[in-house]
């Protein structure tokens, strides 16, 4: 009698131990699913943020691009000035050598000195340039090339009215202009610049195909020039 209720008592216990187990097991099943389940927004959130962090790098890199080419199309502008700079002292130097020439302040241009009207109507144009006054610029520098189409600096003078329109984002017309450039003056020291700047007009048209073959034509035509070496590494992005 005694041994049949110490296996009664056993076999109860082991039921109730059997209970408490399972219930466990199902409390730690629920926490685990839980716990996977925040793991599972976490990682969502985290894919979301990846994604606009993306996007926002991308659209930087745009910005960056940009400046980079506002910034490739002032560099010409920069080199004149400097020219012209340097160039001043040598022309003072030469003045004053000469002793059979009388220096006459305050007094306009000799109407028969052609090549002082030249240089004095190429430099008028290109103040309006350096003051951004674009629209006066461009016409300028058209009169310039329709008095002076034989003129060393009509090319030149071409190139500014595309820089003009470039400048001022019209993208359509500064590509019309910088071709007219390649086309009516190659040999010009403008023509490498101009077809550069033809690209970079294209890749703000949205047009990279031909952008990167005009890019490989700056290479291919004039491999030495500083054109060429903004080119190649323009590719190489």
């Amino acid at each position: 009698m005694r041994l049949r209720q110490c296996l009664l008592a056993g076999m109860l216990g082991l039921a109730v131990s059997g209970c408490g187990t399972s219930d466990n097991i199902i409390r730690k099943q629920t926490e685990m699913e839980a716990r996977i389940e925040q793991l599972v927004q976490a990682n969502a959130a985290n894919t979301a943020r990846v994604s606009e962090l993306s996007a926002l790098v991308g659209d930087l890199r745009g910005e960056v691009a940009k400046n980079v080419a506002d910034i490739d199309g002032l560099k010409p502008a920069v080199r004149d000035i400097k020219a012209s700079l340097e160039s001043a002292p040598r022309r003072a130097e030469e003045s004053s050598s000469s002793p059979s020439r009388i220096v006459l302040v305050n007094r306009d241009v000799a109407p028969g000195d052609g090549q002082s009207l030249e240089q004095d109507a190429y430099m008028k144009a290109y103040g309006l340039f350096s003051a951004n006054n674009y629209p006066a610029a461009i016409e300028a520098f058209h009169a310039f090339i329709k008095d002076h189409p034989a003129s060393e600096y009509a090319g030149n003078a071409q190139y500014w009215i595309g820089e003009c329109y470039y400048t001022r984002r019209d993208y359509g017309r500064a590509l019309a202009a910088f071709a007219k450039v390649v086309e009516k003056y190659p040999k010009g020291n403008k023509a490498p610049d101009a077809l550069l700047k033809i690209a970079f007009s294209q890749i703000s048209l949205n047009e990279p195909g031909k952008a990167r073959a005009t890019l490989e034509s700056v290479v291919e035509k004039y491999p030495r020039s500083p054109a060429a070496a903004k080119a190649r590494e323009r590719l190489s992005r």
